[in-house]
């Protein structure tokens, strides 16, 4: 077998044997990790002692191997036939098509199901979300914002529940950056259902994404895991209108443990609504924002990421332009550190002295721009 043939033959393999896994019933993210670390994919079969000898439990090796029926797992078939059935793909952080931003995070999804417009999940996204029953205020500023949002090129990403995730997604779906939405149910189910003609709009115009199977009952565990991919798949988060233990608090912890950028929307000192944003800066975890303008000034290397993503729209190509005009010097300092080799984060910071934060931003615009990659194992290695 030719190298490159062998290459991908490894790559089919491997993510089917990660698909397998995540849609077995009571196999988690150390599951699939400490099978990989393994290398499972490379045992045409399963044995019950296998499974059992890279530190799976009990109930889970009886699980895996249950689910097998006794048949190599490689012959399997039918795994997600469901999902193509509602055109929708199936990405693992070994697709070319899984986002960047993504990669980066703690325990980033083995699988994701997506349906819709799979492009948008490369751009620069910020996330907007808020309570599940805002004032007239928070609803008025949620749509303001994310029309500014969307018309600067960036992708509004939300949770589709009720109240400010909803007015997030109405008022982007149809802007140059789009939206996501990122569903705590499996990709063909909508809740709550009463947003199921948004759902549709979605599917359509912009992308839908989850990491449940098909087929799981939602349950309460799912939200969580939910705001997670929120917060991971953006570049920062707006909180506009939530109470002090509310859901939009939740997705801007994750924020700040991935070292995502953090803005909110102040509101009435008198409103209980506002009691989370307000507190958020307060106590100096978020940037008080009016519009998108305080968000660019924040990041600073985000308007020459939007001008590579204009120039994209302008041109009709699914390839940023490898201008070196467009890079800066720090960027020019990182690439010049990975063509010599592939390092880690921690590696990077050491050899440029960047600041830890500041290089996490330097390396995801050079990711947008499509100079860099991250590689399984929070690697980057220059394209």
């Amino acid at each position: 077998m030719k190298g490159l043939d062998k290459m991908t033959a490894i790559h089919d393999i491997r993510r089917q044997m990660i698909i397998t896994l995540h849609e077995t019933p009571g196999i988690g993210w150390h599951a699939i990790h400490k099978a990989l670390n393994h290398q499972l994919w490379q045992k045409s079969f399963w044995s019950l002692d296998d499974l059992l000898a890279i530190g799976l439990r009990q109930n889970q090796a009886q699980s895996i191997v249950g689910r097998n029926t006794g048949r190599p797992w490689i012959e399997s078939e039918g795994l997600s036939e469901s999902v193509g059935r509602v055109n929708a793909v199936v990405l693992t952080p070994y697709d070319p098509e899984y986002p960047r931003a993504l990669r980066e995070i703690a325990q980033p999804p083995w699988v994701l199901y997506a349906r819709g417009r799979l492009e948008l999940l490369q751009r620069p996204g910020i996330a907007v979300v808020g309570t599940r029953v805002p004032t007239a205020y928070g609803r008025h500023s949620a749509t303001e914002l994310v029309q500014e949002l969307s018309a600067a090129g960036l992708t509004v990403v939300s949770g589709l529940a009720r109240g400010i995730d909803s007015k997030a997604h109405e008022a982007a779906l149809f802007g140059k950056g789009g939206t996501i939405a990122v569903l705590p149910t499996p990709i063909d189910t909508c809740y709550p259902s009463e947003n199921l003609s948004l759902f549709h709009k979605i599917a359509e115009h912009g992308l839908l994404i989850t990491e449940t199977p098909i087929g799981t009952p939602l349950h309460p565990g799912q939200f969580p895991l939910r705001n997670r991919i929120i917060a991971g798949l953006t570049i920062g988060t707006v909180v506009v209108e939530g109470a002090k233990r509310s859901g939009s608090l939740i997705t801007a912890q994750h924020a700040l443990e991935m070292n995502r950028e953090l803005f909110a929307i102040p509101g009435p000192i008198s409103s209980p609504k506002s009691e989370g944003p307000n507190d958020l800066i307060k106590r100096g975890e978020a940037k008080l924002i009016s519009g998108v303008s305080d968000i660019i000034d924040e990041l600073n290397w985000l308007p020459a990421a939007l001008d590579v993503y204009a120039g994209m729209d302008a041109a009709g190509s699914s390839e940023p332009a490898k201008n070196e005009a467009l890079l800066t010097d720090e960027e020019r300092k990182i690439i010049a550190f990975l063509r010599d080799q592939p390092l880690s984060i921690n590696e990077l910071h050491e050899l440029s002295a960047i600041p830890f934060g500041h290089l996490n931003s330097v390396l995801l615009n050079l990711c947008i721009k499509r100079k860099i990659e991250l590689q399984p194992g929070s690697i980057y290695m220059a394209l």
